[in-house]
């Protein structure tokens, strides 16, 4: 399928039926549709057309970790959010061991797909930002609501790139591979990952919660693994393992004070 055209098909169905039963957020108009742009139509428009101009799934998971940075230093700028000496410890870590990924992968993709998944990063990071400043209580409402700004925009920007003889076969071989990965991307990823993710930015700071986003590219090391055939070097997998210690210092020093202020 088109990327962008696969982009269109996964926020409908993110948007439709639910949009009919969940409420609007209360959020401004221009934050919500200003969110979707950057969180859902700017990161994966990108991202998938990296993918496509060939950057591998394993990396692309990887690299798309630098929004991480970027949030934290949004969120500094932008939110007045400080991160804690141990978030940046945390930070500092996790992002070691993704430079050894990085290496130790090769970084063979070429160069316009890396900068296009960079590119991602930083609309990725903008996103997040704008979901803690909005701080929407149903995290539910605006993965809905915000994605209303993806579809036809999205579908208009294939249309441009890749033309209609492009849309019409990919509709024409819409097999049962690209329903299953439609149903992946909308169930698993947007209406739970992302209800998920953007309720706790709205009760939390920034960087209490994007650190624990380093675990993603473990996830998808892991998953071209076993369904690609990309078989992990030693050096990815002491990466990852680093990566991990890096979320467990940035992340763990959150968990127990809020245990603490639960006890008080």
């Amino acid at each position: 399928l088109p990327p962008l055209m696969f982009v269109a098909i996964r926020f409908v169905f993110v948007v439709f039926p639910a949009i009919f039963f969940v409420p609007k957020p209360d959020a401004p108009w221009r934050t919500i549709l200003l969110i979707g742009a950057f969180m859902s139509l700017g990161q994966f428009s990108l991202l998938y057309l990296a993918i496509s101009l060939g950057m591998p799934a394993g990396m692309a998971s990887l690299v798309l970790q630098a929004q991480v940075l970027f949030t934290v230093l949004l969120a500094w700028v932008g939110l007045r959010e400080r991160p804690r000496s141990e978030q940046l410890v945390g930070v500092l870590i996790g992002t070691v061991g993704l430079a050894i990924i990085a290496v130790a992968h090769g970084m063979q993709a070429p160069v316009i797909p890396l900068f296009v998944t960079l590119a991602a990063a930083a609309a990725w990071a903008i996103g997040n930002v704008l979901v803690r400043q909005a701080k929407v209580a149903s995290g539910l409402s605006m993965v809905v609501w915000s994605g209303i700004v993806v579809p036809l925009p999205a579908l208009a920007l294939s249309l441009v790139l890749d033309g209609p003889a492009a849309l019409a076969r990919g509709f024409a071989g819409f097999g049962w591979t690209a329903v299953l990965g439609t149903a992946y991307t909308v169930i698993a990823a947007s209406l739970i990952g992302y209800t998920i993710f953007n309720s706790l930015l709205a009760r939390h700071p920034a960087t209490s919660v994007v650190p624990y986003i380093l675990l993603v590219p473990v996830v998808g090391i892991a998953s071209a693994w076993l369904v690609m055939n990309e078989v992990p070097s030693a050096g990815e997998l002491i990466g990852a393992a680093i990566m991990l210690v890096g979320v467990a210092v940035a992340g763990g020093s959150f968990a127990l004070r809020s245990r603490s202020r639960a006890s008080t």
